[in-house]
């Protein structure tokens, strides 16, 4: 019988903690971005309930996902496709985390809370089981997903959907692809060893690369002019100017002289540039 240390320890990876933490952290930027009087009681009911909710649908996707994880060389060791934590398990853990913080989210609020229940129900049902092994255009839709966290905290700061709003959720939906195109290119394999339709598999890797340095440049220009919307300061204005030109110059570099490195740099960068850009846009 294992103790409860040890199933936590098999259950952490499930809710993949960096992703996980980076969506929230968006959904903390979108609250704070209102540079309102912070509603502190407000503030921490939100981010149990939206880390709950996302927590959740990366759980369930584990759960859904299980076979094809099982065949792929990076995943094929995860706690759900080597079978230390059950499929049944699985479901029932990202269930009742799904559950709790979407009930949660919407005692908060009721906007705040469809939202959540959006991002959710996008990931999970539209993306994962619908999407995933059908189309590779299902990645569109899971940028949705993505962007719901945002969107969901600047709805509970103001009350309302706004155009600051709906342009960070673009920012992130935007900067989505060139996580997971560049991905999918360093990882082609794997994927098709899976059957998971990708960009690369489809179009082949010029049509992605052409598609990661779009989304770079659409992704970066959307978080710019909600910056400015947003009133930050001429300094951090110039700081999110220097990282999305870093984004544009590796995004063109992937174009023009594409290299197993240079793509590996955008994947990485990509991450620390989403990062920075939600930390400048809080007070």
């Amino acid at each position: 019988m294992q103790t409860i240390a040890a199933k936590l320890k098999l259950y952490l990876p499930l809710i993949k903690s960096l992703q996980t933490s980076l969506l929230l952290l968006t959904g903390v930027a979108g609250y704070l971005s209102a540079h309102t009087a912070v509603n502190w009681i407000r503030f921490w009911q939100m981010f149990p309930s939206l880390f709950l909710a996302i927590a959740g649908s990366t759980v369930l996707n584990m759960w859904w996902d299980q076979d094809i994880d099982a065949k792929m060389k990076r995943t094929h060791k995860r706690p759900t496709s080597s079978g230390q934590v059950t499929r049944e398990e699985t479901f029932n853990l990202g269930m009742a985390l799904s559950v709790v913080g979407v009930g949660w989210a919407l005692m908060v609020n009721g906007l705040y809370g469809v939202i959540v229940f959006a991002g959710l129900f996008f990931d999970v049902v539209v993306y994962s089981i619908w999407l995933k092994r059908r189309t590779c255009w299902s990645i569109v839709w899971g940028g949705i997903s993505g962007a719901m966290p945002i969107l969901a905290g600047r709805v509970l700061a103001i009350g309302r959907i706004d155009a600051i709003g709906i342009l960070l959720a673009c920012a992130v939906l935007f900067w989505i692809p060139t996580h997971t195109l560049t991905f999918s290119l360093k990882f082609a394999e794997d994927y098709s060893n899976a059957g998971v339709p990708t960009f690369p598999s489809t179009y082949g890797e010029a049509v992605a690369r052409f598609a990661i340095a779009f989304s770079s440049v659409i992704a970066a220009l959307t978080m710019g002019l909600a910056a400015v919307w947003i009133g930050v300061t001429a300094g951090t204005l110039r700081l999110i100017i220097v990282l999305s030109a870093g984004l544009f110059f590796l995004a063109a570099t992937t174009v023009f002289r594409p290299s197993e490195r240079v793509n590996f740099s955008l994947f990485k960068y990509a991450s620390m540039y989403m990062t920075f850009a939600m930390l400048l846009i809080i007070p």
